[in-house]
């Protein structure tokens, strides 16, 4: 079930590249997948084809600058770039599927843009899933200060991501297709570090804020993310809409793990009971995003 790919123009006339994993059977969800910084949609071809058997309708976006899409490589002007591009992919996924609830799923850098859309009232999904999304990093602070006084100046100048190869899962063969892939990416500008930053420290002020998040959400981490280091997220718990699970031993990608088919499964479990406890009119209700300028190791879990 190999996705089928496509573009489309931002509003800015950027192309971004899409993809599309067709449902086995009658689909009962749509999923619109957001990935994290330096990658793109190319590296979820196993998570689109096992969401896509369950009877899910993916589907999903490389970012501008990233991957197929146009833009200076791993670089925006402002934040709400990836926000309106977000909302727009999420609303045409609502206007081709009105009579499905839809799940917003991002990763990493994916996961802290998608999750600051949904507090700021920019997106409105139907479900959240959130894996090991970027609230916090291991960058030495030395580089967010760095990253904050250069933008202005110097804001199109590239740094390395330093990442080791091997944080991404057990899986030696995971860094080798990340090393061989040209579509990904290394470093990233100085001005989308400061922004990325920036926009942590604000999300941290507002969820510091809110009672409660606009949906059900799922929450993924790895117990072992030296990228995200999973205490990033446990913000999140005392929010009641969201079940959060914690794979020991796992690294930053969980659904790229040697148990990622069990990870995902999982999520496919949740996306499953929580779809069916909406209410029938939901999709309607959360339509017309808007913009501000859409054997596993035995996991801890908390929520509802």
């Amino acid at each position: 079930m190999v996705s089928t790919v496509g573009e489309v123009r931002a509003r800015d006339g950027t192309p971004l590249r899409t993809r599309a994993w067709a449902p086995a059977g009658e689909a009962w969800a749509s999923v619109l997948l957001v990935h994290g910084l330096g990658e793109h949609s190319g590296r979820y071809e196993r998570v689109g084809e096992r969401l896509a058997a369950a009877g899910l309708d993916v589907r999903a976006y490389d970012q501008r600058g990233f991957g197929a899409s146009g833009g200076r490589r791993a670089h925006v002007d402002r934040w709400d770039e990836f926000g309106v591009d977000l909302a727009d992919r999420l609303a045409a996924l609502r206007s081709e599927r009105p009579d499905l609830p839809v799940v917003l799923y991002g990763h990493s850098l994916g996961g802290l843009i998608v999750l600051d859309a949904v507090t700021r009232d920019v997106v409105r999904p139907d479900l959240l899933v959130l894996s090991a999304p970027a609230l916090g990093d291991t960058f030495p602070r030395w580089l967010r200060s760095g990253a904050r006084l250069l933008s202005g100046v110097l804001p199109r100048v590239a740094v390395a991501d330093r990442l080791p190869p091997d944080a991404l899962s057990h899986d030696p063969a995971v860094a080798g297709e990340v090393a061989a892939d040209p579509l990904n990416q290394t470093s990233a500008t100085i001005r989308l570090g400061a922004e990325a930053f920036a926009a942590q420290a604000a999300l941290a002020d507002r969820l510091a804020t809110l009672a409660h998040l606009p949906c059900p959400t799922y929450v993924l981490h790895g117990g072992e993310d030296r990228i995200v280091p999973a205490a990033a997220t446990n913000v999140l718990e005392r929010f009641h809409e969201v079940t959060r699970v914690v794979y020991p031993g796992l690294r930053h990608e969980c659904h790229n793990e040697p148990e990622g088919e069990a990870v995902v499964d999982a999520i496919v479990d949740w996306l499953r009971d929580s779809a069916a406890a909406l209410p029938s009119d939901q999709s309607k209700i959360a339509s017309g995003e808007r913009t501000s300028a859409e054997s596993v190791a035995s996991p801890q879990t908390r929520g509802t």
